[in-house]
């Protein structure tokens, strides 16, 4: 019988892509006019106060504002949309953003996909992140699924929205259904969001982590890497 393969999990959004693949996908769509120019009134507002740094360093300034208000003009505005556009958008975006990663990420996913069984995990939609995700050998994406009706036009309803929500969920789900261990396992993230499932790997690592994921990953002594610029930190 045979071993089972150790499992990488990678948090995408800011952790392997230097962005977040529902900021770059809803304003393609607005640029494409599958979304009206209307819809960043949702967020425009959020997007300048966390441009400012305003709020505290603990909450993450304005982000966590500016994404949740970013969801919501996707959820809004994806329904009736037909699939096959957001599919012919997300490919855009993803052949024009596919080498905008991190340096220490991108040859960490290299150095493991010999090794691991890779597993990419992302609040992002589906239709961007496989495809993106793919295209750098991970084996299984798990990301937000929306709901497309019978003549294959979204509803604005999510799947699976339980699960993904908790990411160690995720990977025990991964775990179950492809045969992995958590023997050997690496996992990677960059915000609290991410704690549930470095939990529960090896070797957890914090990479360009938030404020709430720096503490507790200092008090659980976890590795912590910075990469700015073209230097790479690793804080003990």
């Amino acid at each position: 019988m045979a071993k089972p393969k150790s499992v990488a999990v990678f948090d995408i959004d800011g952790t392997v892509f230097r962005s977040s693949f529902l900021v770059e996908l809803i304003e393609a769509l607005i640029a494409a006019g599958i979304f009206p120019k209307s819809v960043r009134a949702h967020y425009a507002d959020a997007w300048k106060r966390w441009q400012g740094r305003q709020g505290s360093a603990a909450t993450g300034f304005a982000y966590y504002e500016y994404i949740e208000n970013v969801i919501f003009a996707y959820r809004r505005h994806i329904a009736g949309v037909r699939r096959a556009d957001i599919w012919r958008v997300a490919e855009r975006v993803v052949d024009f953003h596919r080498v905008r990663l991190y340096r220490y990420t991108r040859d960490l996913v290299k150095k493991l996909g010999r090794t691991h069984f890779l597993l990419a995990i992302s609040y992002s939609p589906y239709e961007v992140v496989a495809p993106f995700a793919r295209s750098h050998g991970f084996d299984k994406v798990y990301a937000q699924v929306y709901e497309v009706d019978k003549e294959v036009r979204f509803t604005g309803r999510v799947l699976y929205e339980d699960i993904i929500l908790n990411k160690a969920k995720v990977v025990r789900r991964a775990l179950a259904k492809e045969g992995l261990t958590l023997a050997g396992s690496v996992g990677v993230g960059d915000t609290e969001s991410d704690i549930s499932f470095l939990k529960l790997v090896e070797r957890p690592i914090a990479f360009n982590p938030s404020k709430k994921l720096y503490d507790y990953a200092k008090k659980r002594r976890w590795e912590v890497v910075v990469e700015r610029k073209d230097v790479i930190y690793q804080l003990r």
